[in-house]
């Protein structure tokens, strides 16, 4: 493992590559290739043609990192064996052998993500340096499409499912991940504590590929984090159905909603990694793979149609997504927009209009604005922290809870004992008896809640929960909108689909729409000027509808091209 950290390691690898390239060309190309922004049909471009190679394309991101990380802090590791990796794929290039559409092309995973050329850590300190006996399934499936990876990212311990009040991409061996459109500190004396003063979503993290570190990155989600930081970041997101690609070999917190996906700066290059993580055939170790079909060789690139848009029929969630909500038996209203943002998703609207479209106004969600609050999704929140221990549960789901105990228990079976725990209890006792190291700066209130589930005793009450989460997203929810009005999908703004499309396990494609101004409550000092944060868009279908929502994604990033570097790494 190099640890990026530590910067003379990352400066060892270089001056190893700089030691063993090839001697240079008599004559340097008269337009260098660079990595900066490129897509990854740029770079086999660029490679068929010889103007690059992949172990250019390797020391260029190297060499980026090196630059950048210190002020970015996106990674957690970089592959050691990248370089020669890299070789060992242009030497296949050159001798005729192509092992897929990836080959030659760096990216990163998120470090949940079982590899055994680096750690796999979830950040948590109790794992620093754990090498797992297998590598996950998504893993190999890149690997076995030409992909390096080049390195593992930052991301919210185990998921954020530790604490309440932790921060995006805050982990305990890491620190805090900064957002490349404005990496500074959150100035203000009650989140002083080192956080970005702009949010990078989270759990997953987009930063390296908004920065150009690696062409794409895999995140993964539970409720928002493959969306939330694909919108935080100006990036191409796609959170797919539940059980399209294979959860073996990732840290989880429950099989109910948990799912990778892949982050790039295009939805071609979203569609492009979706498609090289995605097995040809079910994985026997996740009985979910079954679920949906993959198109014929895993190809979403031929859903890649500029006019795409042309004819659909997108409804609009006016109800809590655009416009603030009084939900049944409370007295505030929830939700909303701000003045920025409804001027960002009126824009958009528009140029869905433009694009031949059919916008189905209002078309709200039928649990959003159910006047029963047993039937209401806004009144049904999710169990977690001291809030949602038992004797406090009645009015909330169990099921991120009962399936963190039920699956990362199970995970840990895997690792044959390898791994510095065998259960999440003494996980917990780990914590406390490591605080001094950081460990759980902002508590482990969700893992306290979790492991005090019965597996046994509390299976009626999960399974209701569950079925009733299900209902509420799915049946009462997205199913009953998009069938009543024959929607193709709905349009939510930014990430705010996230949780009622996780219910269900349904797919999103997320794009960039906007610039907006960082403005939360409480304000930032005076005389502290925040610069603007990226914000997004988002297409939701129903399940395994990903090559529909990639050609509507597609035709709207075409029609605005809204996706702008960060100068924090130019």
């Amino acid at each position: 493992m190099i640890r990026v950290r530590s910067f003379p390691a990352v400066a060892c690898l270089l001056a190893l590559s700089a030691a063993c390239s090839a001697p240079p060309p008599a004559a340097p190309p008269a337009a260098p290739f660079s990595v900066v922004e490129a897509s990854m049909a740029d770079m086999q471009k660029a490679m068929a043609e010889g103007r690059v190679t992949s172990r250019q394309l390797v020391e260029q991101y190297l060499q980026r990192i090196a630059l950048y990380e210190e002020r970015l802090n996106a990674t957690i590791a970089v592959n050691p064996n990248a370089l020669e990796e890299a070789d060992r794929l242009d030497a296949e290039r050159k001798a005729g052998t192509l092992r897929g559409p990836l080959h030659g092309i760096p990216v990163a995973l998120k470090d949940n993500i079982h590899t055994t050329d680096m750690p796999t850590t979830g950040g948590a300190v109790a794992f620093e340096g754990f090498i797992p006996p297998y590598e996950a399934t998504l893993t190999k499936n890149l690997k076995a499409a030409g992909a390096i990876i080049l390195a593992k990212t930052m991301m919210t311990e185990l998921a954020n499912f530790i604490a309440q009040g932790m921060p995006g991409n805050y982990n305990g061996l890491g620190g805090y991940g900064m957002n490349p459109y404005d990496p500074r500190r959150d100035p203000r004396e009650a989140t002083g504590d080192g956080r970005p003063v702009a949010n990078t979503g989270g759990s997953s993290s987009g930063v390296g590929t908004a920065a150009n570190f690696w062409a794409a990155n895999v995140g993964s989600e539970t409720s928002g984090s493959i969306l939330s930081p694909s919108n935080q970041n100006m990036l191409a997101g796609i959170k797919p159905t539940v059980g399209r690609i294979s959860r073996y070999g990732i840290i989880p917190i429950t099989a109910d909603q948990d799912t990778a996906g892949p982050m790039a700066k295009t939805v071609a290059d979203a569609a492009l990694l979706l498609g090289a993580m995605e097995g040809a055939s079910p994985d026997p170790n996740d009985a979910a793979t079954s679920i949906c079909t993959p198109p014929p060789n895993r190809d979403y690139t031929v859903h890649l149609k500029r006019d795409g848009l042309k004819g659909a029929r997108i409804g609009i969630p006016r109800a809590f997504y655009f416009d603030k909500l009084t939900v049944p038996g409370e007295k505030e209203p929830r939700g909303g927009l701000n003045e920025a943002q409804a001027k960002a998703m009126a824009e958009a609207i528009e140029v869905l209009k433009k694009e031949g479209a059919v916008i189905v106004d209002p078309a709200d969600i039928p649990s959003v604005v159910d006047a029963d609050a047993a039937n209401n999704f806004l009144a049904w929140g999710t169990c977690s922290g001291t809030d949602g221990a038992k004797g406090k549960d009645a009015n909330c789901s169990v099921v991120l809870k009962y399936g963190m105990k039920r699956d990362f228990n199970a995970w840990l079976d895997t690792l044959d004992d390898s791994g510095p725990v065998s259960t999440l209890s003494e996980l917990r006792a780990w914590n406390l008896a490591h605080q001094s190291r950081g460990a759980i700066k902002y508590g482990q209130a969700n893992l306290d809640v979790s492991d005090e589930m019965d597996l046994e005793k509390d299976k009626p009450r999960w399974e209701a929960d569950r079925a009733k989460d299900i209902r509420l997203g799915g049946a009462h929810g997205i199913d009953e909108v998009m069938k009543a009005q024959k929607l193709d999908a709905i349009l939510f703004p930014g990430a705010s689909g996230a949780g009622i499309a996780a219910k269900p396990g349904y797919p999103t494609v997320i794009v960039p729409v906007a610039m907006v101004p960082n403005a939360p409550t409480p304000a930032f000092p005076e005389g502290f000027e925040a610069k603007p944060i990226p914000y997004g868009v988002s297409f939701t279908g129903m399940a395994c509808s990903e090559p529909r929502l990639i050609e509507l994604a597609y035709a709207f990033e075409q029609a605005t091209k809204k996706r702008t570097p960060p100068a924090s790494a130019p």
